[in-house]
């Protein structure tokens, strides 16, 4: 009987950990005029966690007759518990992008894209 428990038991502590998951939600623009959200799952842990995953952002501000402007793409980013700093790589609609932001009540820094001027930035992670 001993013999037959403990192959599941190292198959159960062979199981990989299940990658934490989390969800990105932030505004960018002076006035906040584009909506971000992003689910994003863990791709390495350790002191530095990074993450990865699909975003959209969305025109909220004065829209045009035919909806809201979406773009999709894709964000990275890495963040320590020792650190109050956030830095992230976003790929939107084929155009990279850098963040850095600091930790008060959300992530508040500036993202900067190659073709556009810099603009504000803030995120929330759940």
């Amino acid at each position: 009987m001993r013999a037959f428990f403990q192959p599941i038991v190292l198959i159960a502590l062979a199981t990989p950990a299940v990658a934490q998951s989390l969800q990105v939600i932030g505004y960018s623009g002076y006035l906040g005029e584009w909506e971000l959200t992003a689910t994003v799952t863990e791709t390495a842990s350790g002191p530095i966690k990074e993450y990865s995953g699909p975003l959209t952002m969305k025109h909220v501000g004065v829209c045009i007759q035919d909806g809201p402007e979406e773009k999709t793409g894709e964000m990275r980013f890495q963040i320590s518990a020792s650190s109050p700093q956030l830095n992230a790589t976003f790929s939107v609609a084929g155009v990279e992008c850098t963040y850095s932001g600091q930790l008060s009540d959300s992530y508040t820094g500036t993202m900067n894209c190659s073709d556009r001027q810099a603009v504000p930035l803030k995120l929330w992670l759940k």
